[in-house]
């Protein structure tokens, strides 16, 4: 019988603490559709505010307020945004800048550290004398941390080029920042001057920062404007939403500093499973709260045994295919549990030695 779990899916798993559940059950609120929620616009002010942005929208998720700022931005049918080719807009979030919105992607190849090269940008932005034959290019989307290169951090030099170049051929520049602190964090940047290039940003806070639910878009008065109508056509406008919003200011003002634990304890997890034999992890590369880690090839173990034992002992892990998988740190996860975590690894590849010795 389990008696412990350790969830390392993703930092999304986490349960609102009892601060937060207090803070939902006296919150004051008001129908915010009709923009009289004063708990949804405290938060909507302060977030913008720590963003150096002019105005907030609480959103129910990160892929809302992303296809909200795309759609904004590119507000005629036929449009073009360039992107990642391994971005979460352009992966996860079911293809609706194009189903929802008549927004073409134009994927620029991720780099290993989640950046994109600026001349291949550069090369991707549409001749507007073409504009016969071309989609127009309207906007270009970073994502910081960048989650499937395994939560690198975009540096502030990098953004502001890529902020300079939208400015240079009239675009906007849009940053999906579902973990932006998390970058600021290990950058030891402020979040402000992190998305000082961006036109707007998403920040999510049901990810490291452990809201139960929703994000925050941030950007000028008449884009968030523009946002709020979009919201209530796709049905993200909620009447009493004081009530989650509560939830997520505490949040914001209790675990951006926990964050940093939430990266020590991912290298020290990371560093521990490199050192099993029949693992290997690119310590390097986990600067943020993200390890992905590969099952060697001829090792005696399939992951399909990985996870099964681990799910025995109440060790929970994310599959990103036959041999690769993906942990998430966060901050309901201990210094205690990453040990537990790493001796059941152990386990898992001691037993198979066994097995195949006898």
């Amino acid at each position: 019988m389990v008696t412990r779990t350790v969830d390392l899916r993703s930092d999304t798993v986490t349960k609102p603490t009892e601060a937060m559940r207090a803070a939902m059950a006296t919150a004051e609120v008001d129908d915010d559709v009709l923009g009289a929620d004063p708990t949804a616009f405290q938060l909507e002010s302060e977030v913008a505010k720590i963003m150096g942005k002019e105005a907030g929208l609480f959103v129910p998720s990160g892929t809302m307020g992303n296809l909200i700022s795309v759609l904004v931005h590119c507000d005629i049918r036929g449009s073009e945004v360039i992107l990642g080719d391994n971005s979460h807009i352009h992966i996860y979030e079911n293809g609706g800048i194009s189903t929802i919105g008549g927004v073409h992607p134009r994927p620029v190849k991720n780099n290993k550290d989640g950046t994109m090269d600026i001349d291949l940008i550069e090369a991707a932005i549409r001749d507007p004398r073409g504009e016969l034959v071309y989609p127009t290019t309207r906007l270009i989307c970073l994502e910081n941390s960048h989650a499937n290169t395994g939560g690198r951090c975009l540096s502030v030099e990098y953004t502001d080029k890529v902020g300079e170049l939208a400015k240079k051929h009239g675009l906007k520049l849009h940053i999906d920042g579902a973990r932006i602190f998390n970058a600021s964090v290990a950058l030891g940047v402020p979040v402000h001057r992190l998305v000082q290039a961006a036109d707007s940003v998403s920040v999510c806070l049901s990810k490291g920062l452990g809201a139960p639910v929703g994000s925050v878009i941030v950007g000028s008065k008449s884009f968030i404007t523009k946002a709020r109508r979009l919201r209530k056509t796709l049905g993200g406008g909620m009447r009493q939403l004081g009530f989650i919003c509560a939830a997520a200011f505490v949040a914001l003002k209790e675990n951006v500093g926990k964050l940093e634990g939430d990266h020590k304890k991912a290298k020290v997890l990371a560093e521990g499973l490199n050192q099993i034999k029949g693992l290997r992890v690119d310590v390097a590369a986990v600067e943020t709260n993200i390890i992905y880690f590969d099952i060697v090839e001829g090792s005696k173990i399939t992951a399909e045994k990985i996870y099964k034992h681990l799910e025995e002992h109440g060790v929970l892990v994310m599959p990103e295919g036959p041999s690769r998988m993906r942990i998430v740190l966060h901050h309901q996860i201990s210094a205690s549990d990453v040990q537990y975590t790493l001796s059941c690894f152990q386990q898992a590849f001691t037993g198979v030695q066994e097995e195949n010795s006898n």
